[in-house]
């Protein structure tokens, strides 16, 4: 029994692309992949030179590629007017009610109320105390009058008088110079208190503001991450296309080659079995033949 084996082959051009899309694929396994430029590189410990020159070669190349796809290298947009502004005005913000808190805090203490004292209050009193004393002499006046109308002027009995009248002056004046301290103290010791609800009022709200400043601060440096992650990722795009370019451009003929592969008839090897012609089938054929020239000579 005969063996009979059909090849059937591709195109020539399409067998030359092939052959060629092979060999590019064996020589990119032996270059090693970089992310850096030439200046990026130093010879490793135990590094052959052999080895170091070709990540020398391909941080070379890695440079030229980068510069090739400079112009579709990721960007990213920078902050504009209004969010420059916005976050100016916030920072500006924060810790502004700081002097509002000092201001309370100093009208706090035992001899806080004496800045709530009022400036006049010296005045009021020299005014009252003046008035007092202009009465009291009035009335000594009045004292002596009488005394002179009755005829005892100058003697015991007006002494009395005007002895007994002095001291109860002095005891009245004394009272009215108390009455107008304690209802000073009084209206400063009133003024110092609402002062320090005030501030504790400030104290309570304190955390609360200082929450909004942690929030706002926390809000612009998310924004802050967020621009700089962005740039991050954006050189991290193009450092990945700088330095996987080769390999995307071979998958991509790759591609381009099996397609056009597809389109061809199928290659490939078969092999088929024909069986040996028997002894009868040998005779009759040899015979067709002999009969075949005996006519043609006929």
């Amino acid at each position: 029994m005969a063996t009979e084996t059909t090849i059937s082959r591709p195109a020539p051009f399409v067998e030359d692309i092939g052959k060629d899309l092979a060999t590019q694929a064996v020589a990119m396994t032996g270059v090693p992949v970089v992310t850096g430029g030439i200046g990026s590189l130093s010879k490793m410990a135990g590094e052959t030179a052999e080895g170091f020159q070709a990540r020398q070669d391909a941080a070379r190349a890695f440079d030229v590629r980068k510069q090739n796809l400079a112009g579709l290298a990721p960007q990213i947009a920078g902050q504009d007017a209004l969010q420059q502004q916005a976050q100016t005005l916030a920072t500006q913000g924060v810790g502004s009610y700081q002097p509002f808190l000092q201001q309370a805090q100093a009208s706090t203490g035992p001899q806080a109320f004496q800045q709530y004292m009022s400036p006049y209050q010296s005045q009021v009193m020299d005014a009252a105390l003046a008035e007092f004393d202009r009465n009291a002499q009035i009335q000594q006046q009045q004292i002596a009058d009488q005394a002179v109308a009755s005829g005892a002027f100058g003697g015991g009995r007006e002494g009395v008088m005007q002895s007994e009248y002095q001291a109860g002056s002095d005891r009245n004046r004394a009272a009215l110079q108390a009455q107008l301290l304690q209802q000073g103290f009084g209206q400063a010791q009133q003024a110092a208190q609402q002062n320090f609800a005030n501030q504790m009022g400030l104290a309570s709200a304190l955390p609360g503001l200082q929450g909004t400043d942690i929030s706002r601060l926390g809000s612009l440096g998310a924004l802050n991450q967020a621009q700089a992650q962005a740039g991050l990722d954006a050189q991290r795009e193009a450092t990945r296309m700088a330095a996987y370019q080769p390999q995307e451009q071979l998958q991509n003929y790759g591609n381009l080659v099996t397609g056009i592969m597809g389109g061809m008839a199928g290659s490939g090897t078969q092999t088929s079995q024909v069986p040996d012609p028997g002894f009868l089938q040998t005779a009759l054929g040899a015979a067709a033949t002999g009969a075949g020239i005996y006519g043609a000579l006929k």
